[in-house]
């Protein structure tokens, strides 16, 4: 949770859904801290790592193609309910900005780094593709000092790199054998590292022009 979440708010349009506000409500009437919610990101994150793990294993089986997006999914909406939650309630901590930060560093790293090591993928694009998160994340905080605030702008912001990883892994998970594409994962990170790429210069070039203006 941010000690104060509004200003550089991510713009997440699921956060209007009477659905999301009728779990947001529930969460708050549980009682359960934004912080709390955040660390619960960071586990949805381990087991859809651990799943991406596994597809490469001894226990490779079709159902963890399926966990792994579920998992990806949920860690997303952790990320959405403890900024939901902390303004429900109005909690703020002195630790907010780390809770609401270091969990999403933490959680992408993991993801892409296991993601290389999946079944038909490429250890060296999960390395790349986790870099440029956090090289990306390292531009918004820089670009928000200098006074450059809502940098969200994609191809591939955090929300994008989440849902294209999830929606390869259920090809994987749904493919007839007749059209399996046994490296999809490898193409899959290398989108996500091209778009990467592309969403780093982007981002740069508009803290280069807000500040020289």
């Amino acid at each position: 949770m941010q000690n104060d979440p509004a200003p550089d708010r991510r713009p997440i349009s699921a956060r209007e859904s009477p659905y999301s506000k009728g779990v947001s409500a529930l969460l708050v009437r549980s009682g359960i801290t934004p912080n709390a919610i955040s660390i619960a990101s960071v586990v949805f994150a381990v087991g859809a790592a651990l799943s991406l793990l596994a597809t490469a294993s001894r226990f490779a089986h079709p159902v963890w193609w399926f966990a792994a997006p579920v998992l990806i999914v949920l860690r997303l909406f952790a990320n959405m309910f403890d900024g939901m939650v902390a303004m429900a309630t109005g909690k703020t901590s002195p630790h907010g900005e780390l809770f609401n930060e270091v969990p999403d560093r933490i959680s992408d790293v993991i993801v892409f780094v296991c993601a290389g090591f999946a079944a038909g993928s490429s250890p060296d694009l999960g390395y790349l593709a986790a870099i440029l998160a956090l090289a990306i994340a390292y531009l918004r905080a820089l670009g928000n000092n200098m006074g450059v605030q809502k940098l969200f702008i994609g191809p591939m912001a955090k929300s994008h790199r989440m849902f294209t990883l999830a929606a390869f892994c259920l090809y994987n998970g749904l493919a007839p054998a007749s059209l399996a594409l046994p490296n999809l994962l490898t193409w899959g990170l290398g989108l996500i590292a091209a778009g990467s790429a592309v969403t780093f210069i982007r981002r740069l070039g508009r803290i280069s022009r807000e500040v020289g203006a």
